[in-house]
């Protein structure tokens, strides 16, 4: 049974019996009862109060993405805790069972299954870093909440922009960043501290170059945020193919690709080829949800429309461009 703490997060069960049974194979020393359980907790804790810090850092649309790591690190850590007691309760030690007739050969299948449970175990713990760089990196046309993230991040540039030439303007009128309005006292004295420096650029608080990157960089988000939208407008529709469907998922941004049976080898190579990778948390194949993978989907003869099309004119509202190359950039 899964039990729910306080912070909403679960702790999913451990095998208190496997872990008993494991320590008498492999010590003589009693097992303490709720041992194992108690250091999953522990760990779970942990992550629990690494997420929390996390959240403090970040903005709230970050939140559920964390907790759902928080609880993907919890349920594997279980279930890898739970075969490593598994694994170990298999053979006993030699200190245990004694060297004459010791099963060597079953011995070494233990230890081989103990060096995969300890990189399953590695991956696990990795799930902590991936909770600890949450909401730190550049904003992706996967996240659902992107273009709210650029249009914040536009805001912000924008107000940027505009508070440099003010501030600009102010020091070619008086000569002076005293009693500028645009900066507060700190900002002032940091400001003066910068331009006294030899690396400092120019006769002017911000060199022309630091306002010209900036508007670059506004200009590049407004696209980005014209094309996500575009994206989102254009209504993307998925198809039936011989022994699956195509689904344009537009709330997770994918074109996922679901199959009555498991893909050839080679078959899944060319999916990986054409950039569709396996997601087990919803059964399919998919990669994002834009014009380039419905083109790259169309290169892909065993999931073709059963009309025979390219599911590139079964899009409502795609432009046509006859002679565009088809390639993924």
């Amino acid at each position: 049974m899964v039990e729910k703490q306080e912070s909403s997060v679960l702790y999913y069960p451990i095998r208190e019996d496997a872990a008993r049974r494991a320590k008498e194979m492999n010590s003589f020393s009693d097992y303490k009862e709720g041992s194992a359980t108690a250091e999953y907790r522990r760990c779970v804790d942990q992550a629990v109060e690494i997420a929390k810090h996390q959240k403090e850092k970040v903005d709230p649309i970050y939140h559920g993405k964390i907790d759902a790591l928080v609880d993907t690190y919890a349920r594997k850590l279980a279930d890898n805790m739970n075969r490593g007691f598994e694994i170990d309760a298999r053979v006993p030690s030699v200190m245990i069972a004694g060297p004459a007739n010791f099963p060597t050969g079953k011995k070494a299948k233990q230890n081989a299954a103990r060096t995969h449970n300890m990189e399953e175990w590695r991956q696990v713990q990795g799930i902590l870093d991936k909770i600890k760089s949450t909401g730190m990196g550049g904003i992706s046309a996967d996240n659902p909440h992107a273009v709210e993230q650029l249009e914040k991040k536009l805001e912000r540039l924008e107000q940027s922009q505009q508070t440099m030439k003010e501030v600009n303007a102010y020091y070619r009128k008086h000569q002076t960043l005293d009693g500028c309005t645009a900066l507060g006292t700190m900002e002032i004295e940091k400001l003066k501290v910068s331009m006294e420096q030899p690396w400092h650029l120019g006769d002017k608080p911000f060199h022309s170059a630091t306002l010209s990157n900036n508007s670059a960089e506004i200009r590049r988000i407004k696209a980005r945020i014209a094309e996500l939208k575009q994206y989102a407008e254009v209504g993307f529709q998925g198809w039936e193919f011989a022994g699956g469907k195509a689904v344009a998922n537009q709330e997770m941004n994918r074109l996922q690709l679901f199959f009555e049976e498991k893909p050839s080898a080679q078959e899944r190579q060319i999916l990986r080829q054409n950039g569709f990778k396996w997601a087990p948390s919803v059964s399919a194949w998919q990669r994002q949800l834009n014009h380039q993978g419905i083109l790259a989907a169309g290169r892909i003869d065993f999931i073709r429309p059963l009309s025979g099309e390219h599911p590139r004119d079964l899009q409502p509202k795609v432009k046509q461009n006859p002679g565009r190359d088809e390639t993924v950039r």
